[in-house]
């Protein structure tokens, strides 16, 4: 089959690889139909390469249609149509029992003391292939795969394996109270999704973004976005928007890669050069973010609010604010998104009347084979890309 397969840094190929086969009796093989590129399938592109190996498959936002499936699949039968969640769990272990799907027991990569395995995301999450294929194997499919029904097109549903659960996590993890407001830092797919949420839900949003294809699209679901010449300055531009005391919540859906971190870029920068277990040590024991994003949502947020952190981290001894955290009685939610709590609730949002605007988020569907042009224009976003989805 045709896979879109890590060689180094920035250097994504699409190249002929064996097909998948099923391994164990919860298995179950899907063909792929479209499949999103994530940003923090960027981190992979640009900053933790020192965790993956050439040939190594990404992608962690598949649907498709199911082939095959193990002895032990009960819940699926070929010719289904499913999502396939980025999180690998088993439904029945007592994280799972808690709704911590991404830190199922049963698939937890223990070796580097992380959470559940994920599809298509390095050493640290279990190296297991991706769903940027033609065809994808997934482990646990007894418990994992969302069915969705036939006839609306994939763009309909295909957000269920990360975007939307992703997004609804930190809008429940914001805690906003009823009638409040949040500022959401960083409009990218998983930053957009949340404004509409929260929106939806009945919040005032005020969205931070220095992008201005990213800001014209939220302002097209409504959202207020901060003006550009207020981005210098975010957390007292928005205490004048909110009487002077700020946003009840904080979204920080930037992550590791925020801009205004120049120190922090060049060791990102280093550790991705260096060979691997150089790079892997200095991730693990001293690696370092980029804040400014983070900074800025903790200046933000009202005392007594609450920042909920959904972009991606990894660093190890990044420096905090603790005195400005603890005077303002700031509460912190953060953590990957436990994919399959949250797809009862977003079920109906994925109406004919499309509340959410699900048709209005990817900005490019390109074929397999464009997989390398993908990375690179939403890397660089460049040619307005906000959101790059793949149809093998």
């Amino acid at each position: 089959m045709k896979a879109l397969v890590w060689h180094g840094k920035r250097d994504v190929r699409v190249d002929t690889v064996p097909d998948p086969k099923l391994q164990d009796s919860k298995d179950a093989i899907v063909r792929v139909t479209s499949s999103g590129i994530c940003g923090s399938d960027l981190h992979l592109y640009e900053v933790l390469g020192s965790f993956l190996e050439p040939g190594d498959i990404l992608g962690h936002e598949p649907m498709g249609i199911v082939e095959e499936v193990g002895s032990e699949v009960s819940n699926l039968a070929p010719g289904d149509r499913v999502v396939i969640p980025f999180n690998i769990s088993c439904g029945h272990c007592f994280m799972c029992d808690e709704g911590l799907y991404s830190q199922c027991e049963t698939t937890q990569v223990q070796a580097y003391g992380c959470g559940a395995a994920l599809l298509g995301y390095t050493k640290l999450y279990g190296q297991v292939p991706g769903g940027q294929a033609e065809y994808l194997r997934v482990p646990h499919a007894d418990f994992g795969p969302i069915k969705v029904p036939e006839g609306p097109p994939d763009e309909r549903f295909v957000y269920l394996s990360d975007v939307l659960p992703t997004a609804w996590q930190a809008v429940e993890y914001a805690a906003i109270p009823k009638g409040g407001t949040v500022a959401v830092f960083g409009l990218g797919p998983i930053g957009q999704m949340s404004a509409r949420i929260a929106r939806q839900r009945g919040a005032r949003v005020i969205g931070v973004e220095p992008v201005a294809e990213r800001a014209a699209m939220a302002e097209r679901h409504g959202i207020e976005v901060l003006p550009a010449a207020d981005l210098d300055e975010p957390a007292e531009a928005i205490r004048q928007l909110t009487n002077g005391r700020g946003p009840d919540s904080v979204i920080d859906a930037v992550g590791m890669e925020a801009q205004g971190s120049p120190l922090a870029k060049i060791a990102q920068q280093l550790s991705a050069l260096m060979p691997d277990a150089v790079g892997q040590a200095m991730v693990q024991k001293a690696g370092l973010d980029r804040l400014a994003a983070l900074h800025h949502a903790i200046d933000t947020v009202r005392r007594g609010g609450t920042v909920s952190i959904i972009g991606v981290y990894g660093g190890m001894i990044d420096p905090m604010p603790m005195m400005i955290m603890f005077d303002k009685q700031i509460q912190l939610r953060m953590g990957q998104a436990n994919v399959k709590r949250w797809i009862d609730d977003l079920m109906p949002y994925l109406t004919d009347e499309d509340p959410l605007g699900v048709a209005d988020l990817a900005t490019h569907w390109l074929p397999l084979a464009d997989a390398p042009r993908g990375y690179e224009i939403f890397q660089k976003k460049e040619d307005g890309a906000i959101k790059v989805v793949l149809q093998p």
